[in-house]
């Protein structure tokens, strides 16, 4: 007879990182971190991103604790124009990926990393986002990162964090850098 261990998460709730700083993954990544330190396994799938950042190669020393893997391609995808057919395809399958592994008993953490972001660039439905909270299964935390999280996410969230810009220094002409914002 297999003894089932118990869920160190209780219930699992659902939190949203949004607003127009940065941030949001900076934290959703903290929370992975320290989760790690409790032995709790972490997945972080990141719509919109195909480009290098230092936390895919942090992650590999976290192995097996975060795991982190990427749904899109490097570049912009632009709200002014209707989005790319690959675009569309590559979160579509990052998001089916994302539900397997919410669904799959392995990961404690299910993080949807820029997944609002995505929704307001017409890559996922809102409705595909209500559903990710609706089906959650108990003792699994989820948690949404992008700008313009969508009120009724909002609504149906647990905890809801919205960075706020105070003051930044990409106004003075300062770039990216390696090891701060990438």
């Amino acid at each position: 007879m297999e003894i089932e261990k118990p869920n160190p998460l209780g219930k699992g709730y659902v939190q949203v990182y949004t607003g127009n700083c940065k941030g949001k993954t900076t934290a959703a990544l903290g929370l992975a971190f320290r989760a790690a330190g409790h032995g709790l396994k972490t997945y972080f799938g990141q719509f919109m991103k195909g480009q290098h950042y230092g936390e895919l190669e942090a992650a590999k020393f976290m192995q097996p604790y975060i795991t982190i893997e990427q749904y899109g391609k490097p570049g912009w995808v632009h709200v002014q124009k209707p989005p790319k057919e690959e675009d569309v395809r590559l979160a579509q399958e990052g998001l089916k990926r994302a539900r397997e592994a919410m669904f799959s008993g392995k990961y404690d953490i299910i993080v949807f990393d820029e997944i609002t972001t995505a929704h307001y660039f017409q890559l996922i439905s809102l409705k595909d986002m209500l559903e990710i909270i609706t089906s959650k299964p108990d003792g699994v935390e989820v948690i949404f990162t992008g700008r313009y999280a969508p009120p009724e996410v909002i609504a149906a969230a647990d905890l809801v964090t919205e960075m706020v810009e105070v003051k930044h220094y990409y106004q003075k002409g300062v770039q990216a850098r390696e090891g701060i914002e990438r």
